[in-house]
Order: structure tokens, then sequence, then C-alpha cells
């Protein structure tokens, strides 16, 4: 009897515990599990006496009744059991399948700058000497990256070398209808390609009256069929007007020839210095400056070896230093090399000896794309006779960076 009485007594001090409120913290809710726990540990023995469990702390070497620990643990430190039953889907979600598929797509860009190993700018530089004169010092690595480019131009045959202005005249020609020829091809070629501007000098000497394209034959052509014959170049419509005003500027200032000066030249209509300079060393032989077109002018500030923004600039700022005796090969090595290898968009740094070598300070890395395609289907909804089937695709585009250098 007295050992019923002490375990109905601490029925209801657990019972009196689980209903106190403690405030103002919240209790946790395994706190009725817990409550539970503690008074599952009172266990009566065979002969009606009431015994606690107790817990063995292997780490600490001692023991502790369950009751103590109950007592002297905070109901913040209780421990929070977390369900891990999954829940139920109901009638309104059905259940998915997903299968992925992954396919991977390299892609030559410049999207970034990349520098490649220890390529630096060199510019060149400037100072004074004792004499109070200054003095212009070369970039330090042009002799190297010049050597390159001229053995890169030797492997690869590019548009200019079969193309260019300077080959299109015709050589059964005499000497001043050549000269003449050599003049309209570079007045056609501002904004056009090498392939496109021999096609319209080819359709100038082959369908005018012959002899073909002289300056007699301009003077007398219609300018709205002259202006036919060289639609395909571009700007055609202007082109066709400084042709024949120059024509006339031949015949009566320069009887009948073109200016062997570069003054002389470039009073012409639609002519330039580049063009200018280019005429002087193709039609006379001689070389008075650099033709600095697009080509050039790019890909030596590609090169740092100056930082310009116009053409007449880099004329200038190469003229300072570079060698006389390059100074008309240096046009026709640049375009073929910006045509084959240094393309204006797309530039082919990975087939490029600079940037193997580390010469080329702007030289950018390959860019390799993995488009992973993810399909989703839904499979057949619950409730429903009818199966209803839907695809869902999502692209997810990886870019990975590969350096010019790697194999």
């Amino acid at each position: 009897m007295k050992s019923s009485r002490i375990a109905r007594g601490t029925a209801e001090a657990v019972e009196r515990v689980s209903q106190v409120d403690v405030a103002p913290r919240n209790r946790p809710r395994s706190f009725a599990s817990f409550v539970n726990g503690f008074a599952a540990n009172a266990i009566s023995t065979q002969d009606g006496s009431l015994e606690v469990k107790k817990e063995d702390l292997s780490d600490s070497g001692s023991s502790f009744s369950s009751v103590d620990s109950a007592l002297s643990l905070d109901i913040e430190d209780a421990a929070v059991e977390v369900s891990t039953r999954k829940r139920k889907r109901g009638f309104e979600t059905p259940s998915t399948t997903i299968s992925t598929a992954s396919a991977t797509i390299s892609t030559r860009t410049s999207p970034r700058k990349v520098t490649v190993k220890n390529a630096k700018r060199e510019p060149a530089k400037q100072s004074v000497n004792d004499a109070g004169e200054v003095e212009i010092h070369p970039p330090g690595n042009w002799q190297e990256i010049y050597d390159a480019v001229v053995a890169m131009r030797k492997k690869v045959v590019a548009p200019v070398d079969t193309m260019g202005c300077e080959s299109l005249a015709e050589e059964h020609l005499t000497a001043r209808d050549k000269r003449f020829q050599t003049l309209i091809a570079l007045m056609l070629s501002s904004q056009t390609k090498d392939t496109t501007n021999a096609i319209a000098m080819r359709r100038l000497q082959t369908e005018l009256p012959a002899p073909g394209l002289t300056l007699q034959n301009i003077l007398e052509v219609d300018p709205v069929r002259l202006n036919e014959l060289i639609y395909v170049v571009g700007f055609h419509n202007n082109k066709t007007k400084y042709i024949k005003a120059a024509a006339l500027i031949l015949r009566d200032q320069f009887d009948g020839d073109i200016p062997d000066t570069i003054e002389g030249l470039i009073s012409l209509p639609g002519v330039g210095p580049k063009m200018a300079y280019l005429c002087m060393s193709a039609a006379w032989g001689r070389t008075e400056g650099i033709g600095v077109d697009v080509h050039v002018h790019r890909i030596t500030n590609l090169w740092g070896w100056h930082k310009t923004k116009q053409p007449e600039e880099t004329r200038a700022a190469l003229e300072a230093w570079l060698p006389r005796d390059k100074w008309h090969e240096i046009n026709h090595l640049l375009v073929g090399f910006g045509q084959t290898i240094c393309l204006p968009v797309g530039r082919k740094c990975g087939e490029c000896t600079l940037s193997q070598k580390g010469l080329c300070p702007s030289a950018v890395a390959e860019k390799k794309k993995t488009v992973k395609r993810v399909k989703k289907k839904v499979a057949e909804e619950p409730g429903k006779g009818e199966s209803n089937v839907k695809l869902e695709e999502r692209i997810t585009v990886k870019e990975e960076e590969k350096t010019v250098d790697e194999s």
C-alpha cells in the first residue's frame, strides 16, 4: 500500500509539472515527449518498490539518475526532435521524374581580356639627351615581335598577297596607265575588302571600252554607268563622284598623270594620307611615309607600341623610331596578319606565336562553354483517368576558360 501511494504521488507530481506554464519562454514541441520519457523511467520492481533507471555516462566515469538530470536540465537545453516523416502528397501534386542530358559546345570568342604569361606593354619612350634634343627609344621587344610576324605571314597566304591594290594594275599597259590604275584601286579600297575591290577593278578593266581602265575612258564614261561598275564597293556613290572629279584634275593640272608628291595626291578628292603614301610607294617607287590603315593602327596599339586614337597619330609614332627600310613593308605585313590571324573580331590568339611566347599583352583566352539541358517530365496525376504529360526544358551554361598556351 505504501509503495502504491508513492507511485501515485509520483504520477501526480509529474502531471502537475507537465501542466506548469513557464513564461515567458516558449516551450519546444518535444517538451511533452521529454516529460513522458521522464515518467517512463520510473519502473516498479516485482517486490513493489520503486526503482529509478540509472544513466551510465561512460565518458565521465560517473553515473547519475535521470531524475537529477531532468531537474538540472534547462528547458531550452532539451533536445528537439526533428521529424523525418515525409509530407504526404495531395491529389493536386503530381509526382515528377527528372532526366538530364548534357552537351559540350566549344566556342571561340573574345569575351574578356586575359593576360597570358608575363606579357606586358613596352611602348616607345622618349628622353632628352645632353644636347637638349628629344630622342625616341623603340619598344624593347619590337624586333622579336616583327620577326615572329614575318615568320607567321610566310606560312599563310592572305587576300592582300594576291588581290592587294599594288597588284591589281594590268602589266601590259604603259607606265602612266598602270600608275592611274593603282590610284583608282586605292580610291576604291576604302571601307572595302580586298576581294570585293578586286572584283570592281576587274569590271572596270574588262567592261570599259578598249583599252579598258584608262584616264580617257573614265573621263568619257557616264557617271551612272561608272556607278554600276563599282556597285559592289562600299560608298560607291561617293566614290563615283570622287573618281570623276579626280580625272578632271589629273587632265587639267597634272598633264594626264598622277601627282608625284604627297601634297599633290592628297589634293585629289577622296584621297587621304594613307592612300597617298601607299600610292607613292607602289606607283612611283618612293617611300616617303608609312601607310597606316585600320589593321596597322589596331594591331600596333594591341601590341602596346603606342596609345593612339587616329591613324595619323599612329603614323607619326611609328615613323619616330621604326627603321626606314621597313616603312613600305609594314603595311603589307600587318594587313595580311590582320586578315588571317589577328582578326578585328575573333582573334585567333591560340594560333599566334606572339601569344605562345608571351609577347602580346592583348592576347585573349579561349572560352569553352558547357551547355547542360535538363528535361523535366510531369507524370500522370492521381485521380484523373487521362494522363497529362508535360515537358519542361531548362538550359544551364557553364563557361570554362582555357589559356591560349594550353594544348
